[in-house]
């Protein structure tokens, strides 16, 4: 892979994704007794979507990236019907690892906020390494 031409163009990317909340996007969904508000994990979820996009179109064929690390706030709930819009931009590129800003907002205002990094691999090998087969 290309490392200094993904360094070069990668860095200030961006992309967004946005969703309404539905039923199965909530904690109480996969929380017995907990609010059907916007899950945490589902946040990171859309977070992490958003960085896959942003560097997508620099990635050779037969590469993608993978998440790495997480570090998240969530700051506010977004109850079910309410629309929620992930934020990505690259801000630094080191080797075969992506570093991101991330965002999600809703209606109201900024819900999370953090930093998001994402290994770039060759699909093929990667598969092979951990012996995964199509089932």
């Amino acid at each position: 892979m290309q490392g200094e031409l993904l360094k070069t163009r990668a860095l200030g990317m961006t992309a967004e994704t946005s969703i309404v909340v539905t039923t199965e996007m909530t904690v109480g969904h996969f929380v017995a007794g907990m609010p059907k508000v916007y899950a945490t994990p589902m946040m990171i979820l859309h977070m992490e979507m958003a960085a896959g996009l942003a560097i997508a179109p620099e990635l050779p064929p037969g590469y993608v990236s993978v998440g790495m690390s997480v570090d998240i706030r969530h700051l506010a709930a977004t109850p079910i019907g309410g629309r929620v819009r992930a934020f990505a931009r690259v801000i630094g590129v080191e080797g075969k690892c992506v570093a991101f800003e991330v965002e999600t907002w809703n209606d109201l205002g900024k819900i999370g906020d953090g930093t998001h990094r994402r290994g770039i691999v060759n699909v093929a090998e990667f598969e092979k390494r951990f012996g995964v087969r199509e089932v």
